[in-house]
């Protein structure tokens, strides 16, 4: 078994990197052309669904309904997993996926991250201070958000999830954009976070919550707003991957 994962795990990483670069061209005009960076983020569906398709992997999606089309969301995810960026490729809409600076580094993927999403060094404040200018800026015009409360892939005992940082939370009161809380239920299973990443054959399964209306919120709200989503996904994460191990 150890063997046919590792063959499958090749096989992904050589799928990813070729569609990746099929695609790359696109990116480009999107990037250098004005007015094209949205087209350009909706090209991270496009991928997110030819790469899920080539390397055989069936997703279950739930709650799909409660994204209202043409509306902006902040959407937070548990971070457990490096698949957890790619299948977050799945949100509708116009989407600006906010995430650590070290993935600026990636050859070629790097460049398109830098220029179409939003890269934060957390240990710089000048940093975040820019990231959270830009962030108000793509919600002002519409897009929606993608945010991994945790800060990383840093919990040691999936699904357990580490506590969450405030900037999402605080953004979406101060803008009054609802939150969208999404469980990846078993990344964690499907490409565990060790040493020598292994793929496994596991189903995924992508869990749209019901948003969190934030209008009338303040700072004041800012701990019951975070414990809600957090519970949210907590008690998903729990659920399903109870039901999983029976």
């Amino acid at each position: 078994m150890t063997f046919l994962k590792a063959l499958y795990t090749t096989y992904a990483f050589f799928a990813f990197c070729l569609s990746f670069l099929l695609l790359f061209p696109f990116l480009l005009v999107a990037i250098w052309v004005p007015g094209l960076k949205k087209y350009g983020r909706k090209i991270n569906r496009i991928w997110a669904n030819i790469y899920f398709l080539i390397i055989f992997k069936p997703i279950k999606f739930e709650g799909k309904q409660n994204i209202q089309k043409g509306k902006s969301y902040i959407f937070i995810a548990n971070h457990f997993s490096y698949i957890d960026i790619a299948m977050m490729g799945f949100v509708p809409g116009d989407v600006v996926f906010v995430g650590k600076s070290s993935l600026g580094k990636i050859p070629l993927f790097g460049y398109y991250f830098k220029k179409l999403h939003i890269a934060v060094n957390r240990s710089s404040a000048r940093s975040r201070a820019e990231v959270l200018a830009r962030s108000k800026k793509a919600l002002d015009e519409g897009s929606s958000l993608v945010i991994f409360p945790e800060g990383g892939i840093i919990t040691n005992e999936p699904p357990f999830l580490q506590r969450f940082k405030d900037g999402a939370f605080t953004l979406a009161i101060e803008k009054q954009i609802p939150i969208i809380p999404v469980t990846l239920s078993f990344n964690h299973l499907i490409l565990p976070d060790q040493k020598f990443l292994l793929l496994s054959f596991k189903t995924a399964k992508m869990v749209f919550h019901p948003p969190v209306d934030t209008t009338q919120m303040t700072k004041d709200n800012l701990g019951d707003l975070k414990s809600n989503c957090f519970n949210t996904i907590q008690k998903q994460l729990l659920l399903d991957n109870t039901i999983s191990a029976k």
